[in-house]
């Protein structure tokens, strides 16, 4: 049995003619979803983190006074459900959530705001007639709405009967109904519910195109329904789409909202709901559309009260009336359009009425768009990449789902296409075949945005004293367009707005100042680190999520580089407090890569994170070193490579001042300076080490593309002398967490070898002897995975050598999603493909099967192994896509190895030579002033912590 269905012939011909995938995540509709467990802070945590807890507590309050997030909300209480599924949209416009039950829900059209709850307005539902007066209908949605007044909805409080959407007929149970799920699509099989000879198969469908930057960035998904009469007689179907005008939340009973229908083009029928937002958000308007054919009949009804009261105005009691009665809204009378009052909220509806013939099908398709052009943060104003298509004025909601409804087959076919050889490819298991697409849900759900990659507007107000003119115009005077004065004003502004910015350029993160003449501007990505933790492209996890935007669309995940490198070459002298210790310090030091873009102004105040100092981070310049270099190795982009070589040079000059011994290794400082930003490392550390020794000659490599031989020689030769210092840590079974001889440092680190994944992948040289690299993931597969549930939770980050978690920190005790996968990928580079793919099995035991947390479409970054989660919906668990790049990826390459031996016979003189250049940079890009210095109150306290043993 697969998908869910027996193996009879007539049922395996349903099947094909619903065009279900041949694998798929599955839920049934009536099961029970388990809510998932958040982590709890032991006694020891607590006495720990309480500094830096009130700290960041009082920072927390003072931003939101500013109007200004914080990266931790700290005072928000989230609607945590374990029910989610596949979300609507492309990337970079907004994303709203849907669970497999069908609600819509997790509203994420403007930056850094999610609006979790469902609007169970937001319905598709069914009314099916037959000869004799037989009935059937219900919302085909099992959730009834009683239960949002158990949630602090408002969506039922205070109607009268029969009035609002609870009015409706919830008669769905979802017994014999069930949901498909490979990213981006989805299916709903209704069987026998509400007609027990009905069956139903709605297809949702999202425009997400691996390499294709147009349709990608649509703000649109369709629904295609499938309708197949199993009866001896015709039945009449008419299915209904019903939104409601709110962007979540309590918005849709702020006034002033109004729904309007627009005019049939191409068959297409719409209704636009324009939702006038508030508190400084943007505008918003949504489309519901429908196409009519020569079997489909399409109507709507373009408002009804959702809630409140409102003289002379159809309520959604009335609507459901209409339809039940009429089958359409061909006879609706007395429907005018006007804008809600306050403490009112309204909806939209359009219906599709289709005759089935008996044993025969009937296609019904619906489309839904939203258009919000603008990403505001404080007084900058962004336009979204699908503005160069469609517009930037908010009226293109309508053509957008229009174009979708006659488009969406050619989004399929490349969509099939893309997915075909892995669900084909039998060397793989199945759950690994489905859980690479549905992890990709994070590319839509993770706060995305993507910019048209023009320069941000800004108000009047922001521009201080400035002069500035609107005279030229940016139109050709010969175009014969005359209605077109708004965009000529637009144009002008865009213009003025880059004058504005062009002297701010190089003190900003802009890595657009660095695309060619000749290249496309494909825009600027950002993605946040999780939705509980905001702050965008967080760059030590983005080094594990980035494989799948470098596979899929290498032309964003260049951007972002671009944008870091830019970031390298920049120094932002203001100042933020450190949470850990109450220091202020410098924003971002020169030569330093910034551990994330920003939050409240990103690429203009970068490093939103503020536990730690990390211009003091060990892995930071590493990791960006590996990743040009990969990038440069997977796309061959020349220009890119030349283009971003300086910072690279950078990155590795500053990285030096850490090699305190002269010993061409560089040293933990005892406090969490890497991505495990709970767990301390002193000395050389096995994870900072290797990322080290790989970047060393990652740079090397790059040096040979550039042409600049010299400092290929030298790199290469810090290499070899780095490398001689990591093979220390080697103590038989695996490379000790650090050299420290104490704590934790003879734990056995999950993720020890992250710089050996990485020069793998590079087809670069091994970072140490290659029988220890495959002894060590032997190690942590028999110890970090296997001791752990039997294998069935993923890597737990530290393990002793006794066989027992570290439990020292709270990091080192968690199992991480994406690290997990990042090991699975090295396994399998490194001829252990049986054991990275039976390690990678834990996160979809843990994550994606109803054996785990309850934790799909939402991976978190961690889990204890009582199956707590911590952070949900984190961009971490990409790195599945590093496990396809290791099972996909030629054999290594020893091309850097032989490039380099004709410099051998002037190695010396070149040495000399690039040494006395590096450690002039070096010297001069060393941040001896940004060392944080704990107050005293902090030293006493942790002093104290010691003593007592705690």
């Amino acid at each position: 049995m697969q998908n869910g269905h027996t193996d009879t012939e007539d049922q395996n011909q349903m099947v094909i003619d619903d065009k279900l995938p041949p694998l798929s995540w599955e839920r049934k509709l009536n099961s029970q979803a388990k809510t998932p467990s958040e982590f709890k802070l032991t006694k020891r945590d607590h006495l720990h983190l309480f500094p830096l807890g009130y700290r960041l507590w009082r920072h927390t309050k003072e931003e939101a006074a500013k109007g200004r997030a914080s990266i931790f909300d700290i005072f928000r209480k989230h609607h945590i459900t374990g029910d989610h599924g596949v979300p609507l949209g492309g990337i970079g416009a907004g994303s709203i959530g849907r669970s497999y039950k069908g609600e819509f829900q997790q509203f994420k059209l403007f930056p850094k705001i999610c609006e979790e709850a469902p609007i169970l307005t937001n319905q598709f539902s069914v009314f099916v007639s037959r000869p004799g007066g037989v009935k059937h209908s219900t919302v085909l949605c099992p959730t009834k709405p009683e239960v949002m007044k158990d949630n602090g909805g408002y969506l039922c409080r205070g109607e009268a009967p029969n009035v609002g959407i609870d009015s409706w007929d919830w008669n769905m149970t979802g017994e014999n109904s069930t949901y498909h799920a490979l990213y981006p699509r989805s299916w709903t099989v209704y069987q026998g519910e509400p007609d027990p000879e009905l069956r139903i198969v709605s297809r949702q469908v999202s425009p997400f195109i691996p390499h294709n930057y147009k349709e990608t960035s649509l703000p649109v998904s369709v629904f295609d329904f499938t309708v197949t009469n199993t009866g001896a007689e015709q039945a009449t179907v008419t299915l209904l789409f019903t939104w409601e005008n709110s962007v979540g939340g309590t918005s849709g009973l702020s006034g002033q909202h109004l729904n309007s229908t627009m005019m049939a083009r191409d068959g297409v029928h719409a209704v636009a709901l324009q939702h006038k937002t508030a508190n400084g958000h943007p505008p918003v308007t949504y489309a519901i559309a429908a196409k009519e054919t020569d079997d489909v009949r399409v109507s709507s009804c373009p408002s009804f009260l959702v809630s409140g009261t409102s003289p002379n105005k159809i309520t959604a009691g009335d609507m459901w009336d209409e339809i039940k009665k009429n089958a359409s809204f061909d006879k609706l009378t007395s429907n005018a359009c006007t804008p809600s009052k306050p403490g009112t909220s309204i909806g939209a509806a359009i219906a599709a009425k289709v005759k089935v013939p008996p044993g025969c099908n009937r296609t019904v398709t619906f489309s839904l768009s939203w258009d919000c052009p603008e990403a505001r943060f404080d007084e900058k104003t962004y336009h979204r990449r699908y503005t160069r298509f469609y517009g930037g004025l908010g009226n293109a909601a309508v053509a957008m789902a229009r174009d979708a409804l006659l488009n969406f087959s050619e989004w399929e076919t490349q969509i099939e296409e893309w997915q075909a050889p892995i669900l084909a490819d039998t060397t793989l298991p199945e759950w690994y075949r489905t859980t690479l697409f549905n992890e990709l849900y994070y590319f839509n759900s993770g706060g995305t945005i993507w910019t048209d990659g023009l320069p941000p507007k800004q108000s009047l107000d922001s521009i201080g004293k400035r002069k500035i003119s609107l005279s030229i115009s940016t139109i050709d005077n010969n175009d014969s367009d005359q209605n077109n004065m708004a965009l000529d004003i637009l144009g002008r502004i865009d213009a003025v707005c880059s004058q504005i910015h062009a002297p701010l350029s190089s003190n900003a993160a802009l890595g657009t100042t660095m695309v060619q003449p000749t290249e496309e501007n494909i825009g600027q990505f950002l993605y946040l680190e999780g939705i509980q933790y905001l702050m965008y492209n967080t760059y030590d996890v983005h080094f594990y999520s980035s494989f799948a935007l470098l596979m899929l669309f290498p032309k964003l995940e260049l951007s972002v580089q671009r944008d870091f490198a830019a970031a390298v070459l920049m120094h932002d002298s203001s100042k933020k407090q450190v949470m850990s210790s109450g220091e202020f310090v410098t924003r971002k030091v020169l030569g330093a890569v910034p551990h994330d873009i920003g939050l409240n102004d990103p690429w203009f105040e970068v490093n939103a994170y503020n536990l730690f100092n990390t211009d003091r981070w060990k892995d930071l310049n590493s990791k960006f070193v590996l990743q040009v270099y990969r990038d440069v190795v997977a796309t061959g982009d020349i220009n890119f490579a030349k283009s971003v070589w300086p910072s690279v040079y950078t990155a590795i000059a500053y990285l030096d001042q850490f090699d305190k011994d002269g010993d061409g290794m560089i040293e933990n400082e005892g406090f969490p300076d890497q991505t495990y930003d709970a767990w301390s490392c002193t000395g050389v550390s096995a994870y900072c080490g290797g990322l080290w020794v790989a970047a060393l000659q990652a740079g090397s490599a790059l040096a040979l593309v550039v042409g600049d031989n010299g400092a290929a020689v030298y790199f290469n030769a810090k290499y070899e002398k780095a490398r001689s210092v990591y093979e220390k840590l080697w103590n038989g079974s695996y490379f000790n967490y650090d050299n420290s001889r104490s704590g934790s440092s003879s734990s056995i680190l999950a993720d020890q070898l992250a710089g050996q994944w990485y020069a793998r992948a590079c087809g670069l040289k091994p970072i140490a002897k290659e029988e220890w690299i495959k002894k060590a993931l032997e190690t942590v597969y028999d110890f970090n995975v296997m001791k752990v549930r039997e294998g069935t939770r993923g890597a737990v980050n530290g393990m002793l050598p006794d066989g027992r978690v570290d439990t020292s920190t709270m990091v080192s005790r968690e199992v991480w999603s994406g690290t997990t996968y990042s090991v699975a990928a090295c396994m399998i580079q490194e001829g252990l493909a049986d054991k990275g793919f039976r390690t990678a099995s834990g996160i979809y035991e843990a994550a994606w099967s109803d054996r785990g947390l309850g934790v799909s479409f939402q991976t978190p970054e961690a889990w204890t192994t009582n199956d707590e989660y911590r952070s949900l919906c984190y961009m971490r668990p990409l790195a599945i896509w590093g496990m396809q790049w290791a099972h996909k990826m030629p054999q290594p390459n020893r091309e850097q190895e032989q490039s380099l031996r004709p410099q051998e016979v002037q190695e010396s003189s070149v040495l000399f030579q690039q040494h006395a250049g590096f450690i002039k940079v070096a010297d001069y890009l060393k941040n001896t002033k940004g060392k944080d210095h704990r107050s005293r109150l902090q030293s006493a306290y942790e002093t104290f912590l010691r003593v007592v043993r705690l």
